[in-house]
């Protein structure tokens, strides 16, 4: 019974560190200071962003290390790494400390294989815990992991001074981008410490997976909740104490899941409590009606009968490169020669990834469209939208017996908004596009970052979930090169003709101003998203049959 309430525990620590550790979401917001106090050109400015996307490519090294230490101290390297390279970044940002180009390259890498591993002990955590509805918890902590820009754009406002304009806070995000995730470590150690004295259980009664779905919905309720609040509020109020006051609250609302794990520990003592007022002599009750010798062969029987039934369930074979059923576990020699691994790799490629470098730049994008003051609001909507994005993803698990549609062919419907965002970006320069388009944007990508981890899981095995989910985001950082370097051409090949005006910080520095900056990359990552979205339909194409034996075959056996 403890067991039951220290996995819910467990996945709450899961949520905090999700929360605070999606850092890289907030480098729009202090990419300007970091251009003008490095003097660099906006080529350079995009290799700083491609040295933190860099570091998912060595994302393998947080499962290598797993295999030989603790979760708890595979956290806290996590937590090292983007102290240092966080908190050496706002050294350089406030000219206190002055460091190459190179070493400052080599720290953004840093930061970024830091989210790498933390993402990594999530996965694990979440996997051993949630054998059944493992789906539910990932994509639930996971979509936590899109509202840290909105968060750290909060923290900033309550730690900015009264004389300091919103506009002003970058040096901030990086000190709090180093800290934060420490503090939240440190926080989440003690279940995360007891969880690793337990062992999970081999087997799960059916009533208790449908009890968990229950409290899913509650805590997806929850994150509604937080989301609503994070993107209705104003994140950039001018007054610090307001600040203050929209940042408590958020700290509040991600308490709340806490009594998820509060409620199952008074259920357990009553239910501890009532069942023992019916004992008498040891244990011997008028009301047992079943003799537990008989019970614990029964439940060794369903055991051994599970087992078998999952062991055919998940067995599958290819029959011309196609999947005849899920859940064949992939090394990584085997996993690259599958078509339809190359198929959901671009779809990735091509999709969610051309959001991240979306996301990277809109602080450049904000600025050349002369809205710099509302880089803060417009990465909140981003953030707020990319969260929901993120908890919808659940959905297909939550509708499963209503309406069945495979988890590859949401991916598909997820994609197709991102195409008409890019293209009204390019066609207007509004604010009310520019918002409108930022939040359609986060709300694919978001989608598509929570849902790749339990498809990963569904067609390539979850017990190599780990290496093979770290081999699908090697497309991140090259995605961010390419995507990146052809915006940052773009702009700088349009600034001679574009308004000059001084840099924000007033170094003389001069900006692209104008429509011309990013108007070829929004129409070229239009048609880009659009090839992505046509790798996603084929590979639904070729995976709907296999959901669909998927589910007739759970549908015949509801034990599995």
């Amino acid at each position: 019974m403890a067991g039951q309430s220290l996995k819910w525990m467990v996945l709450v620590a899961t949520i905090w560190i999700q929360a605070f550790t999606g850092t890289n979401f907030d480098f729009s917001a202090y990419s300007s200071d970091l251009k003008s106090v490095l003097a660099i050109s906006q080529v350079q400015l995009n290799y700083l962003a491609v040295a933190s996307d860099l570091g998912k490519a060595f994302g393998w090294s947080s499962g290598l290390a797993l295999l030989y230490l603790p979760i708890w101290t595979v956290l806290f390297i996590a937590a090292s790494f983007g102290f240092v390279g966080y908190g050496l970044q706002w050294l350089v940002i406030r000219n206190l400390i002055s460091l190459p180009y190179i070493l400052v390259f080599l720290l953004c890498l840093l930061s970024g294989l830091s989210i790498c591993w933390f993402n990594t002990v999530c996965f694990v955590l979440c996997i051993r815990n949630f054998t059944t509805n493992r789906s539910l918890a990932l994509s639930l902590t996971i979509s936590f992991n899109g509202v840290s820009a909105a968060l750290y754009t909060l923290a900033a406002g309550a730690f900015r001074t009264s004389t300091a304009s919103a506009s002003a806070s970058g040096p901030t995000y990086l000190l709090l981008n180093a800290a934060l995730p420490l503090l939240v470590s440190a926080a989440a150690l003690l279940p995360i410490l007891r969880q690793e004295q337990r062992q999970p259980p081999r087997w799960i009664p059916p009533e208790t997976a449908a009890h968990d779905s229950v409290l899913f919905l509650l805590l997806n309720a929850f994150a509604f909740l937080t989301g609503l609040y994070l993107l209705l509020l104003d994140a950039s109020s001018a007054a610090p104490s307001v600040d203050r006051l929209l940042f408590g609250g958020t700290l509040l609302l991600l308490v709340l899941p806490l009594c998820v794990p509060g409620v199952i520990c008074a259920r357990d003592w009553a239910h501890r409590t009532i069942t023992s007022s019916f004992c008498i002599n040891g244990g011997a009750s008028g009301f047992n009606l079943v003799d537990i010798d008989e019970l614990e062969l029964h439940k060794s029987l369903l055991i051994k009968e599970d087992e078998e039934e999952k062991w055919r369930w998940w067995r599958c074979c290819w029959k011309n490169d196609r999947m005849t059923m899920l859940g064949e576990e992939h090394g990584a020699s085997k996993l690259v020669r599958r078509i339809d691994f190359w198929l959901y790799y671009a779809a990735y490629f091509c999709g969610a990834t051309v959001g991240l470098v979306y996301i990277n730049n809109l602080g450049q994008i904000a600025q050349s469209l002369g809205r710099y003051s509302d880089t803060a609001t417009l990465v909140t909507v981003y953030s707020a939208c990319s969260f929901f994005g993120r908890l919808f993803s659940s959905a297909p698990d939550f509708l499963r017996g209503k309406i069945y549609f495979a988890r590859t062919g949401w991916l598909a419907l997820a994609l197709m908004p991102m195409p008409v965002a890019f293209f009204v970006l390019a066609g207007s320069d509004s604010l009310h596009a520019l918002t409108a388009a930022t939040a359609l944007i986060g709300l694919c990508s978001g989608f598509i970052f929570a849902a790749a981890v339990s498809v990963t899981s569904e067609l390539f095995g979850p017990e190599s979930v780990g290496v093979n989910h770290n081999i699908l985001i090697t497309n991140i950082p090259l995605g961010s090169l390419l995507y990146g370097l052809l915006a940052a051409l773009v702009y700088d090949a349009n600034e001679g003709s574009s308004s000059f005006v001084t840099s924000p910080s007033n170094d003389g520095a001069v900006i692209c101003m104008g429509r011309k900056c990013y108007g070829e990359t929004f129409v070229t990552w239009g048609c880009i998203s659009m090839f992505g979205m046509a790798a996603s339909v084929a590979l639904f194409l070729r995976t709907k049959p296999v959901y669909d034996r998927f589910e007739r075959d759970r549908i015949a056996m509801p034990l599995v």
